[in-house]
């Protein structure tokens, strides 16, 4: 067996492998660059990987040893064969992430900078990175592969990279020298090519130690409220409110250090026109492929409608783009947003480009409904048990849309027309999402879409 076929047979069991459920009609090794010589050895390595009319180029560590200790036998992809460098032949090949003796290197790099072949590897000024912690590959992550260094550390591997700036790091590095207390401070990087530009390939930033995302803090308030008698979140165990309040003055204090670094502009009044129609184009799209979303066609349409008669001109600026409680994360000295990749389906230059933040703000407004709503199915209570969540919805996105204006950001109660219409364009999204994806989880849109038309 050579290595490309082994690694077909081995991609698709991964949880970040993109293309399950359509075979892999080619694979080929594309680049491949050793990083530690030796046995063990590590090399860079980019697979371009054919599913029906696609290629999809995935970055890989590859680790060699003639023997495989026990505790890697589950990152074995199999023989090593001559296609990843010379002397490689009988070697077995494995997911070199898993190996601490392969990762520590990476450290070493980019504390000094090294350049090996085309990957280049750097450091923030002024940061130290401790070559010799021992490391953790996290299985939580899926679209990329996230490893720990001790508790001082975290490198995130980007499994298949774009061409262009990456705004997971462009965007912490232009806050942390703002001196932002609401990101996870950047510090190194590896970058190699892609598509003729260069390309991220993976960051080290701090690691928050003993934080918890904002979802599962949510998820345990909501659970203790069901398991309650009320139907009133403050009179229940963990009232989240606190919190979202909180988040919410985070939220606009990032906001605000993101229109200092990277500029404001205007949505002039034909170009809120142009959202309108842009809302209305997906919704026609929505009711096309969700049948259960016609019975709000017309509330809907008129949601969006609305938006076209604003007066304008709206702000706009870099915003975080894919924000939801799973985004966040609860220190012990406050929240810290992540992730600021943006939504993972639009194009680099729509990510990276500005938009009004009550588009954040939106995303947050629905994953509190699904923090809330996901939660009910299968409760014996289930009059009871709705009209705590609706409760438990609207007093924790009070909460945050109270502490995002308390803290200087557009007050969305002043805005109230383009802050629905952005929520409800989410909404509509959700419901094609979970049709295809997670039919059982439709009714969390639909629900909040309903509530939404007997607010109408």
């Amino acid at each position: 067996m050579s290595f490309e076929d082994a690694l077909t047979a081995w991609l698709p069991t991964q949880r970040w492998f993109a293309g399950k459920g359509t075979p892999i009609a080619g694979l080929a090794i594309a680049a491949s660059t050793p990083l530690v010589q030796g046995d063990p050895g590590l090399l860079h390595v980019i697979a371009q990987v054919s599913q029906g009319e696609t290629t999809d180029s995935y970055q890989l560590l590859v680790g060699v040893r003639g023997e495989v200790p026990g505790w890697l036998a589950h990152a074995v992809i199999g023989p090593g064969g001559g296609q990843l460098a010379p002397g490689t032949e009988n070697l077995t090949a494995y997911d070199g992430l898993h190996d601490p003796e392969l990762t520590k290197p990476l450290l070493v790099a980019m504390a000094s900078g090294q350049s090996i072949g085309p990957i280049r590897f750097g450091h923030e000024p002024g940061t130290h990175i401790d070559p010799g912690l021992d490391s953790l590959v996290l299985t939580g992550e899926q679209s990329n592969t996230s490893v720990l260094f001790g508790e001082e550390a975290i490198l995130k591997l980007f499994r298949r990279p774009s061409p262009g700036p990456n705004p997971d790091l462009e965007v912490p590095r232009a806050l942390a020298r703002l001196g932002s207390r609401h990101i996870a401070a950047p510090l190194g990087w590896v970058e190699g090519e892609a598509g003729g530009d260069t390309a991220v390939l993976a960051i080290l930033s701090a690691y928050l130690r003993a934080a918890v995302d904002g979802w599962s803090l949510a998820a345990t308030s909501v659970r203790d409220l069901y398991a309650s008698d009320s139907v009133l979140p403050a009179q229940a165990g963990g009232d989240f409110s606190g919190e979202a309040h909180r988040l919410g003055e985070a939220t606009a204090e990032v906001h605000r250090d993101l229109a200092a670094a990277f500029g404001t502009g205007e949505l002039p009044a034909e170009a809120l026109a142009q959202l309108s129609a842009q809302m209305r184009g997906r919704l026609e799209a929505a009711l096309a492929a969700v049948p259960e979303v016609r019975p709000y066609a017309s509330m809907l349409r008129a949601a969006f409608a609305e938006v076209a008669t604003l007066d304008g001109p709206v702000p706009v600026q870099r915003i975080h783009g894919d924000y939801h409680l799973g985004q966040v994360m609860r220190t012990q000295t406050g929240w810290v947003l992540l992730d600021w990749e943006g939504e993972p389906a639009a194009p680099l230059s729509e990510r990276r480009a500005r938009s009004p933040a009550l588009r954040d703000v939106a995303g947050m407004m629905r994953s509190f409904d699904y923090a809330a709503r996901h939660q009910l199915p299968g409760h014996d209570d289930a009059e009871r048990v709705a009209a705590a969540a609706r409760a438990w919805i609207r007093r924790n996105q009070t909460a945050f849309c109270t502490g995002y204006a308390q803290a200087g950001g557009a007050d969305p109660v002043k805005h109230a027309v383009l802050l629905r219409a952005f929520t409800l364009d989410k909404a509509v999204y959700e419901t094609v999402y979970e049709a295809r994806n997670r039919p059982s989880w439709l009714p969390i849109p639909l629900g909040s879409i309903a509530d939404a038309g007997g607010e109408a």
